[in-house]
């Protein structure tokens, strides 16, 4: 049975979902309340649930038997941030989506504003960029100003700084970066790279409104590490250099050595050697190492793989596990794609339109 999900929400709202259940209903509650301001009903709020194990799923639940705006994805397992966000973005049916996190450190009030300045400025994407990050370590805040530093040195592509996923964009740019297949995804360059008319909304970051970051310092060195190989070939040119400039340490050695013999002060001792010996391994091993993290990309992207598996969507309070030819779920979500399962949601209709959203029941 083919089916084509209604375009008629005109506000899509992306959110990633990672153990989130003690701040999620006050950002539902928030965000709702932005949306309903702005469009009346013509929105929906995509929850992704990352795999989390605190409840978050079953509070998804619930938020989408009370608001029928609210549609939750459910992941088979921990896929990670960004192909959490790939996935909301691929069900997204908006004219425009916001992408945002639910710990509601970028305000959902926000989103007016960047409605506002997207009509003004004809743009394809607002960005949020931080004027001040409010609840973050004196480390964060340096490491992140240095990976900026470094990534704008790096890339082609001009990322800004002091930017994260927080975005409103267009539904051609969802569209071009839902086209873009790659594995490791770093998805605020993606979207950089995409082009158009791109614009900075400054704002203030707030305070993390309840729970822990789940961002350890492995994981953003991780995040870090797929960013500049995703978007700089630099690193495989260091490797190049790195190489000449130990042939340039083992002239000089050469040269002292010669020197040193001419003269009769040879040095005898271990400790020259082995300091050459040290030298000249750690070269080789960051080169290797260099390559090698190229030679995974490439070995993950040969591999064809899902980008995430999709294991339950929900909306209006009525869910549909899915079978496993999710692969083309983004775009049978948009119409375009092959034969899709029979009964998902239960609420596509024999001409394929979803059904008119209720009422709302709020206070």
């Amino acid at each position: 049975m083919n089916f084509i999900l209604s375009s008629a929400s005109k506000v899509s709202v992306v959110v990633p979902c990672f153990n989130e259940a003690a701040g999620l209903g006050e950002f539902h509650r928030r965000m709702a309340a932005a949306c309903e301001q702005l469009c009346g009903l013509s929105y929906e709020i995509v929850l992704v649930d990352d795999g989390s194990n605190d409840g978050t799923w079953k509070l998804i639940h619930g938020l989408s038997a009370m608001d029928p705006g609210v549609v939750g994805v459910r992941l088979m397992r921990n896929h990670g941030h960004q192909a959490a966000v790939t996935a909301g973005l691929a069900l997204a049916r908006g004219d425009r989506v916001l992408l945002i996190d639910a710990d509601l450190q970028d305000p959902p009030e926000l989103l007016a504003s960047m409605m506002r300045k997207m009509d003004e400025e004809e743009a394809d994407v607002v960005f949020g960029q931080r004027t001040a990050r409010a609840g973050e370590t004196r480390f964060k805040t340096i490491s992140a100003a240095a990976f900026y530093c470094l990534l704008s040195r790096m890339t082609a592509v001009p990322i800004p700084a002091n930017t994260g996923d927080f975005r409103l964009m267009s539904r051609r740019v969802v569209d071009a970066l839902a086209a873009m297949p790659e594995r490791q995804r770093f998805v605020r360059g993606m979207v950089s790279w995409i082009g158009g008319r791109q614009v900075a909304l400054r704002y203030e970051r707030q305070v993390r409104y309840a729970g822990a970051s789940s961002y350890s310092f492995l994981k953003m060195l991780h995040f870090s590490v797929d960013a500049i190989t995703s978007f700089s070939t630099v690193p495989l040119r260091l490797a190049t250099w790195l190489g000449f400039g130990s042939v340039l340490v083992a002239l000089g050695l050469f040269v002292t050595s010669l020197c040193s013999w001419a003269t009769g002060h040879t040095v005898l001792g271990w400790s020259s050697i082995m300091t050459a010996i040290v030298f000249f391994g750690s070269v080789q091993l960051i080169v290797t190492g260099i390559l090698g993290e190229y030679v995974g990309r490439l070995f993950q992207e040969a591999k064809r793989r899902p980008l995430f598996l999709v294991d339950e969507v929900i909306a209006g309070g009525r869910s549909q596990v899915l079978p496993p030819e999710f692969a083309t779920l983004g775009a049978i979500a948009r119409g375009n794609g092959p034969a899709a399962p029979s009964g998902l949601l239960e609420a596509i209709t024999a001409t394929g339109e979803l059904e008119p959203r209720p009422q709302p029941n709020r206070r």
